[in-house]
């Protein structure tokens, strides 16, 4: 009977800590899908990303690149200092 009660507060207990979930793609989606990561085998980087209040995403690599997108619309800054800049009329790197 303990360890019946044992494996139900171990059970009960993974559920209320478990908020992210992995979709069919490999994608890790987690609040609703408000954040999200991933890895990418071929090159060995991984990312994160998180979505503001306002529709903002950051997604970030383990390589140090961080994108901020809005409706096909960002700025991506890499690791080596380039940024580049898609607008609705625009795009390109410096």
């Amino acid at each position: 009977m303990k360890i019946l009660l044992i494996l139900i507060c171990v059970g009960l207990s993974s559920i209320a800590i478990a908020d992210c979930r992995t979709t069919a793609t490999g994608r890790t989606a987690c609040n609703n899908g408000q954040e999200a990561g991933g890895y990418n085998a071929n090159s060995g980087s991984a990312w994160k990303s998180d979505k503001n209040s306002a529709g903002v995403s950051t997604t970030q690599t383990s390589k140090g690149g961080e994108a901020k997108t809005k409706n096909g619309k960002g700025v991506y800054k890499s690791s080596s200092g380039k940024t580049c800049v898609k607008t609705a009329n625009n795009q390109g790197c410096n």
